[in-house]
């Protein structure tokens, strides 16, 4: 079975951390997907929720005085 691709159709690059602001992936993961293979999509995928999680921890809080 092929690893279906994390990509939520919000590409963003992150300018501090080069990952996508959707996926979590770096431009070069993202143009090299179709040539890795399931071990590598999956350890991948395996990275992403942390990934998301600092930029998530990263970005302003709504309401946070500036």
């Amino acid at each position: 079975m092929i690893e279906p691709s994390p990509c939520v159709r919000v590409c963003v690059i992150d300018p501090t951390t080069g990952w996508c602001t959707g996926c979590g992936r770096t431009g070069q993961e993202i143009g090299d997907w179709l040539a890795m293979t399931g071990d590598q999509r999956r350890a991948l995928k395996a990275a992403l929720p942390g990934r998301l999680a600092t930029l998530t921890d990263r970005r302003p809080k709504r309401g946070a005085a500036e």
